[in-house]
């Protein structure tokens, strides 16, 4: 079952995976990568280009690029999508007034011929604040439902507390175990 299929993949060598990590500026995507790397988040700020962290994850090595969201940054993002294995996608819950702006990204995005069949993560980030929508209305206003070329999922999280960010990378650790069979 699945735990011979980990023990197997525990006992092969590491295997490395390269996830990109967009959304809109201040969406919290720095602070994501920290908590996955279990560095403090207290001070975090704007990406100027490009943050790479490696992240170790139910035995695989994740190499995460972390890219800008400023409106400026953005056309750059295509340069960084080769030979991409995961996309996570971060979207800032409590920041109603930029999701039509933030869908459009994510289309343009998942449109990528480089992305075709990537799997996809959106962290419905800030759940922690009062005015975040619930990740299944940001499902439904991204149109997620209509994605069919590929596996994605939806998960409501606070990087800043770290709540749901585990949830996220198990799910992307059972894609990777799926994609092996």
């Amino acid at each position: 079952g699945l735990l011979s299929v980990i023990r197997r993949l525990r006992g092969s060598q590491e295997q490395e995976l390269r996830i990109v990590l967009l959304g809109l500026d201040n969406a919290g995507k720095t602070t994501l990568l920290k908590c996955l790397a279990s560095e403090e988040v207290s001070t975090i700020t704007p990406t100027q280009g490009f943050n790479i962290k490696s992240v170790q994850s139910h035995g695989f090595k994740l190499n995460v690029w972390d890219i800008g969201g400023q409106r400026s940054i953005r056309p750059y993002w295509r340069k960084y999508l080769g030979n991409t294995d995961l996309l996570i996608y971060v979207i800032d819950s409590a920041d109603q007034k930029r999701f039509e702006e933030t869908g459009q990204e994510l289309a343009e995005l998942t449109g990528e011929e480089s992305l075709l069949g990537v799997p996809l993560l959106v962290f419905a980030n800030k759940q922690d604040l009062v005015t975040a929508a619930p990740a299944a209305e940001i499902a439904e206003g991204l149109s997620l439902h209509t994605y069919r070329d590929r596996e994605w999922q939806i998960q409501p999280c606070s990087a800043l507390s770290g709540e749901g960010v585990q949830d996220g990378m198990n799910w992307i650790s059972s894609q990777i175990i799926n994609r092996k069979k």
